[in-house]
């Protein structure tokens, strides 16, 4: 494991298209802006392992031709495509800070409100 040290606004690059930005630290806690291409999924660890649980237990329930479809092609999927117009940035900025919300694939006992955390 690399273990870097970054302050607040700093950035840490994965490749030439990933972006991991420190927006700010609250005593023990960090706030991480990740900016990665719409082909690239990103979840909380304990999301994603929560995903993978249901796809393993949904290819179970399936016949074994589907249960090797599924396993080729991951029903993990990349997040929404992503708009370039400048009415979406203008609107973004006018709303103000962005808030992450949990998503439909996001279990019920996993879903934190991020706007009281």
């Amino acid at each position: 494991m690399l273990v870097l040290s970054r302050q607040r606004d700093e950035t840490i690059m994965i490749g030439d298209e990933i972006e991991i930005t420190v927006v700010d630290i609250r005593g023990d806690k960090v706030r991480l802006g990740i900016t990665a291409p719409t082909k690239i999924a990103v979840h909380r660890k304990e999301v994603y392992e929560a995903i993978k649980a249901e796809n393993r237990q949904a290819a179970k329930s399936m016949s074994p031709d589907a249960a090797i479809a599924s396993i080729e092609r991951p029903a993990i999927s990349p997040g929404p495509a992503k708009t370039n117009t400048n009415a979406a940035k203008t609107a973004r900025l006018a709303a103000g800070p962005a808030r992450i919300l949990p998503n439909a694939e996001t279990p019920p006992s996993m879903r934190i409100d991020s706007r009281t955390a």
